[in-house]
């Protein structure tokens, strides 16, 4: 989607536009609640059994659940709402396909955010109010954040498996691979390899939680560190994903260059993100990309043209730029044997 569905040649497509957070924040709002999953397990209900079991005054409650039957997230039938067929798919916690930790981290950090993007373009800083060490002292909100992490890796992990050939390969590396929810992807697809995840101290006991579940104990490693001070370990294919968008250009300059000393001849650098193009006009990638103004101090999403660059820079004999899901680049850069 390169431009809004909405006509905005129109008054009220350009009213309606700037609405539409309402939208969004009723969908947060629900997340947060925990509707989908009371509804979940409970089943379709009448609007004053939901009133009970989530706690609710009683009222807007009618129109927020006929807004969210509207926007196509909830069924209406007999005077009981319940789960439309991608909410209750994706949006009910503990299920494997769970996104809703993003939308957890969405309501807590970027939609607050957003309310200061004015302040933000003026002064270029942003306007999250902590910064990501802060994040790591608190385990409530570093749950939540590798919560958005795993809802974003479940959906291009298993494309990323499919678009490279691993075979050949005999280890993998995620650098800031959180909890490790995309490097037990590919180990749990590609069983030959041994997985290696590189990422602050602090989420160490949530990656020992994410690998034990797995099944993958002994079968995918964590090492911990800062990868601007610290060495990376070296693996045949290292990964990074949805991570140089958290630094500015020159950084994500220099992680590339320690990324090519980490990789054993012959392997790869998978570098995925919300790449833009030269010229771009993609809306979500230039949401992603105000997001970073919104909660770090540099960072931003950036063309394709940038990474092959710094790629060459860095020492790598090729890349080559592939589509991954709907809205990531991914470029595969190969060092030689």
């Amino acid at each position: 989607m390169t431009h809004t569905s909405l006509d905005v040649s129109t008054p009220a497509g350009i009213i309606r536009l700037s609405n539409a957070f309402c939208d969004a924040k009723a969908l947060l709002t629900a997340v947060e609640l925990g509707l989908f999953t009371t509804l979940a397990e409970k089943g379709p209900s009448t609007q004053e059994e939901i009133r009970q079991e989530l706690g609710l005054h009683g009222r807007g409650l009618s129109d927020w659940l006929h807004l969210l039957a509207a926007l196509g997230l909830l069924t209406r039938q007999d005077g009981r709402f319940g789960n439309a067929e991608g909410a209750g798919t994706y949006l009910v916690r503990g299920s494997e396909q769970y996104v809703g930790g993003f939308l957890e981290r969405s309501n807590r950090n970027l939609y607050p955010a957003w309310g200061r993007l004015t302040e933000a373009l003026r002064t270029g800083e942003q306007q999250s109010g902590s910064d990501f060490e802060e994040v790591t002292k608190n385990p409530h909100i570093l749950r939540q954040f590798v919560g958005m992490m795993d809802a974003l890796t479940h959906v291009v992990g298993p494309e990323l498996v499919e678009k490279f050939d691993w075979s050949g390969h005999s280890s993998v590396l995620d650098v800031g691979g959180a909890r490790g929810n995309l490097c037990s992807i590919i180990v749990k697809a590609q069983p030959h390899l041994s997985g290696h995840v590189f990422d602050l101290p602090p989420m160490e006991p949530l990656f020992d939680e994410k690998v034990a579940a797995c099944g993958l104990t002994g079968k995918v490693t964590f090492h911990g560190g800062s990868f601007f001070t610290d060495p990376l370990p070296r693996a045949d294919v290292v990964t990074l994903g949805h991570v140089l968008h958290d630094w500015d250009e020159q950084q994500r300059g220099e992680l590339v260059a320690k990324a090519y000393d980490a990789v054993n001849p012959g392997g790869a650098l998978l570098v995925y993100d919300r790449m833009l193009d030269d010229t771009p006009d993609h809306v979500e990638n230039l949401v992603i990309s105000l997001d970073m103004l919104l909660v770090t101090d540099g960072g931003s999403e950036y063309p394709v043209s940038e990474v092959v660059a710094h790629a060459g820079r860095a020492g790598f004999a090729s890349t080559e730029t592939l589509p991954l899901s709907d809205y990531d680049t991914l470029v595969i850069c190969r060092k030689a044997a």
